[in-house]
């Protein structure tokens, strides 16, 4: 039986405690780590908890379960997969943040993983997705912690709601059903939708703007019946360098609130080329923001009209 052991590492110019925090708060790694399309937490005590993770590994989207165990005064994160999905028979490794001074860290990441059936081919795999993978999280992590102050302007988040005289199951069938999009929503083109995995889908959409252009964007997006929908757009527009989001659905006396929230990093290098030399970042935010916002009220009203003609 082969057990690989591999590490990485990455210098950081930020104190370790800040750095250990990023990556115990798992809810944040959408936003940190390109490869995480969502994180929720299963059980959460002092010093322990299980997680599941959706993410990417070699352009595949994959989920698992995770037990960690934190450790802040060693500023030590360990983690094990529950059940792993394959060609990962078992996977497991630790965080460890090192202090270098009072401003800059060494932070160590440490996997020990073997393949299903000690398969050859498939242990290839994992060692191309986990080098991958680790570097990755390493560079997003490095890039995120010391531009935290620098990003602040250009990272927000907003939510527009929508009360509905209906039920929740059909306001999430609605949002569901992508693959439906093209002829239910006018903003919407063209639309692929797959789900290999259940509660896992990959969603590209040709969208049209207001101005009459049309762009394509490619998300994963993570299911939970009939309360909400996670996603990670991986193919971005030009003034976007992250967006991440989700739908929810809460019940109420009146009938059911339909939320679409929006989490969002400008592309700082492209507002000039889009919006023209004169834009400011103000500019970009409300530029995104009303674009954005206007697809999922659009997308929102729809669905409501859906749910309230619906038997």
């Amino acid at each position: 039986m082969t057990n690989r052991l591999v590490e990485h590492e990455i210098t950081v110019d930020a104190p370790a405690a800040a750095v250990y925090r990023l990556i115990a708060e798992v809810e944040n790694w959408p936003r940190i780590f390109p490869p995480t399309i969502y994180v929720d937490h299963v059980e959460r005590g002092v010093d322990e908890e299980r997680i599941r993770i959706w993410a990417t590994a070699n352009g595949e989207a994959k989920n698992w379960t995770s037990h960690r165990t934190l450790d802040p005064r060693e500023l030590r994160i360990t983690f094990r997969q529950e059940i792993s999905s394959p060609p990962v028979a078992a996977m497991g490794g630790t965080w460890i943040v090192e202090p270098l001074s009072d401003s800059a860290s060494r932070v160590r990441l440490l996997h020990d993983y073997r393949a299903v059936d000690d398969d050859p081919e498939s242990l290839k795999w994992i060692d191309e997705a986990v080098d991958r993978n680790s570097r990755t999280e390493l560079a997003s992590l490095k890039q995120n912690v010391e531009l935290a102050h620098a990003s602040e302007e250009i990272t927000f988040s907003f939510e527009d709601t929508v009360q509905i005289r209906g039920r929740a199951k059909d306001v999430y069938d609605f949002v569901n059903e992508a693959g439906l999009w093209a002829e239910r929503l006018p903003h919407v083109a063209s639309v692929r939708l797959e789900e290999d995995i259940p509660g896992l889908q990959t969603l590209e959409m040709d969208t049209r703007a207001q101005d009459g252009s049309t762009h394509t964007t490619k998300s994963y997006r993570v299911t939970f019946p009939h309360h909400r929908i996670a996603y990670k757009q991986v193919t971005l527009p030009a003034l976007m360098t992250l967006h991440t989001g989700y739908w929810t659905f809460t019940e109420n006396e009146r009938g059911v609130a339909a939320s679409s929230q929006h989490t969002v990093v400008l592309n700082t290098d492209n507002i000039a080329r889009v919006l023209g030399p004169e834009a400011s970042v103000a500019d970009a935010r409300e530029y995104v923001r009303n674009a954005l916002s206007t697809n999922s009220r659009a997308t929102l009203g729809h669905a409501k009209d859906y749910a309230e003609n619906k038997g």
